[in-house]
């Protein structure tokens, strides 16, 4: 980066970077925004900044204005280089940078998951179809475990346990996004349900793609949702884990997921002929529970 693109933060520009920061997250976030509202302005400022970069990276990868994969890995390299310097604390002209450098440095996030969530947006680039399901937890590891371990960075923690039980959660999302998008996804190429287990319950990629709801299909998601909850139940205590001041944001963004599964469930599976979400209405009533949480 030359000495005329570069330069060091300024506090006028930091607060110009978070406001740009909480614009995207406020528009954009979605479930997450709803957790974000429940913590303290500094911490609230770090989660729009972190939700900044991640929405950035998904912007590179699904650029609308083309197609090349060769100019989208361009500028993803581009992206890469970028975060490196502005780790650094040189920043050039992208409003997100002065914002990621100051929570990184505030709350002593390792670099490591930046570059980790990166590498995520990339392995989507193509078409592909996930094997096993110790493929599909290295997936959800890079596209939702790390960021789960930067924000509990922001939540603040002691105990290294959290880490591993960040990394759980992380999953348990993931996996709750996948049985949400499965024809979605299955239209566009990416098939996350592991071939194993497809073939275990004898579901064709076409039929995803098809709509066809039967009861291999159905057999097929619950034993997927089954491994969600899992996730879920093995994640439980992470709150214990993290500062006290932080954990009705965690049980928040815990509830806005855990409902979207429940919804899944209830629906009997019926995720190729719908979109089953949580209204907004009900992210709104969870906000408030936990608001008066103790």
């Amino acid at each position: 980066m030359s000495a005329a693109t570069a330069r060091v933060l300024a506090p006028r520009s930091l607060e110009q970077s978070y406001r740009y920061c909480r614009r995207i997250a406020r528009s954009r976030a979605k479930n997450f925004y709803y957790s974000f509202l429940l913590l303290a302005k500094p911490q609230r400022d770090a989660m729009c900044a972190v939700y900044a970069f991640m929405r950035h990276c998904d912007d590179l990868s699904d650029d609308p204005r083309t197609t090349d994969q060769a100019k989208i890995q361009e500028s993803i390299a581009l992206w890469r280089v970028s975060l490196d310097h502005a780790l650094r604390g040189y920043v050039n002209e992208d409003p997100i940078w002065p914002a990621l450098h100051d929570t990184v440095e505030r709350y002593s996030i390792p670099h490591r998951f930046f570059h980790e969530m990166i590498d995520g947006i990339t392995s989507d680039l193509e078409p592909r179809q996930i094997q096993t399901f110790e493929e599909l937890y290295k997936y959800c590891y890079q596209v939702a475990s790390v960021v789960g371990l930067t924000v509990i960075h922001i939540f603040g923690f002691e105990s290294m346990r959290a880490l591993l039980l960040a990394e759980k959660c992380g999953v348990a999302f993931q996996l709750t996004n996948i049985l949400r998008d499965v024809r979605e996804d299955a239209a566009l190429g990416r098939v996350y349900l592991p071939r194993e287990d497809l073939d275990r319950f004898g579901v064709s990629v076409e039929q995803l793609r098809s709509g066809r709801e039967d009861m291999r299909f159905r057999e097929l998601m619950r034993f997927e949702a089954d491994r969600a909850r899992a996730c879920y139940a093995e994640s439980a205590s992470l709150a214990q884990f993290i500062q006290p001041k932080s954990r009705r944001s965690l049980w928040a963004l815990r509830e806005v997921y855990l409902r979207l599964l429940r919804k899944i469930e209830r629906a009997n599976y019926s995720v190729l002929s719908r979109r089953i979400n949580v209204p907004k209405s009900a992210k709104v009533a969870l906000l408030l529970r936990a608001f008066l949480k103790r």
